[in-house]
């Protein structure tokens, strides 16, 4: 990031300042402080357009101006990454000075305090394109969606991409042991349990398990099955802001901390077998899911002798059609011997997993059909 990922400070409001630098701490950044435009101070400038400090008013990535600065700021270069920030919710004049210096917005303490504290850390972060987040469910028991999600998870970051796996089902069997790292050193849910506002990207990536090349985030074998929805929300919003692909295996039944999962993903994913039975029971899972979720499709999972083609199937749920995924032969014995889902690079199942992250990664529009 330009200016080293550091935000500018521009006040001589020593309560201002205080209360600045507390919200940047909170974020992780260690501010530049100014009392002046950098380039305009007359204190240290190499005539290059930066201070001696490191940073100028062009180059920083996000620019913080007391109230007090606003007429020692009039007149600097416009920019983007400009607020505004002052205590006062009734000044009538606030919004016009704003105006003259090019801000953004302007922002009211104690009021803006958590919404800054975001913007602070994406700047820390280097908050870019947020990943490509797609969720799987059964539409049925012992549909294979774990199975698949494992499977999508590790096909993707083979191909490359930065990939956290999380399991959202505590009454599974836990995506750790799917790829036989149930003992690995890291952080489960329970230690999210109690997580307050935001959590930050990069260090949620580094505290997970890191099996085959990806991250996980799964159970313990511990009693504690329910995570606040609220911790829930902050930590995938976290893996979402770190980039790349997000894969979560979700449990079927929506409550509300399932639901704040749905809110995040791009794309739902439901397996389906492809018989009466299972369609019937996909329809309420369905009926469920798209109450939250933005984009639903169907993986059949087949074929069933005498069963339904994947297009019946999708047909009678009323969703679009994403696959179909065959029984793969020998899978289980492999996956009980260690071998993860997905594993086998010429299996129907990774062929499947393949093709998907082909048409979605290559799509600049987001996830095709």
């Amino acid at each position: 990031m330009p200016g080293g990922g550091r935000p500018l400070i521009i006040t001589e409001d020593p309560l201002l300042l205080d209360d600045l630098l507390r919200l940047c701490a909170a974020a992780g950044a260690e501010p530049h402080v100014h009392h002046a435009v950098p380039e305009q101070s007359g204190a240290g400038d190499d005539g290059s357009g930066r201070s001696a400090a490191g940073v100028g008013w062009e180059s920083a990535p996000l620019v913080l101006v007391g109230d007090d600065a606003a007429g020692r700021v009039r007149g600097a270069p416009r920019r983007q990454g400009v607020f505004l920030v002052g205590r006062d919710p009734d000044d009538p004049h606030v919004w016009q000075r704003a105006v003259e210096i090019g801000a953004e917005e302007v922002l009211t303490l104690p009021d803006a305090e958590g919404w800054l504290v975001d913007r602070i850390a994406d700047v820390v972060e280097g908050a870019g394109r947020p990943a490509l987040t797609v969720g799987v469910i059964g539409g049925s028991g012992g549909a294979g969606a774990s199975t698949l999600a494992c499977a999508l998870a590790l096909r993707a970051a083979r191909a490359g991409e930065r990939t956290i796996l999380i399991d959202g089902d505590p009454l599974g069997g836990g995506m750790d042991v799917l790829l036989g790292g149930e003992t690995a050193e890291g952080l489960r849910w329970p230690d999210f349990a109690g997580s307050r506002g935001r959590v930050g990207a990069g260090a949620l990536e580094e505290s997970l398990p890191e099996l085959h090349a990806l991250r996980v985030l799964s159970w313990d074998r511990g009693d504690r099955i329910v995570v606040p929805p609220a911790a829930v929300r902050s930590v995938v919003a976290a893996a979402r802001r770190r980039g790349g692909v997000v894969v979560v295996d979700l449990p079927r039944r929506v409550d509300e901390a399932v639901a704040e999962v749905l809110a995040q993903l791009d794309l739902v994913l439901m397996v389906v077998p492809g018989e009466l039975r299972a369609v019937a029971a996909a329809g309420r899972v369905a009926a469920g899911v798209r109450m939250v979720a933005r984009d639903v499709r169907v993986v059949v999972r087949g074929p069933v002798p005498g069963g339904l083609d994947p297009d019946t199937v999708a047909g009678l749920l009323g969703v679009p059609l994403a696959g179909e995924v065959r029984v793969e032969v020998g899978l289980p014995g492999r996956v009980a011997g260690g071998e993860p889902p997905g594993s086998h690079g010429r299996g129907v199942l990774a062929r499947f997993c393949d093709g998907f992250w082909q048409r979605a990664l290559g799509s600049a529009q987001g996830v095709t059909a």
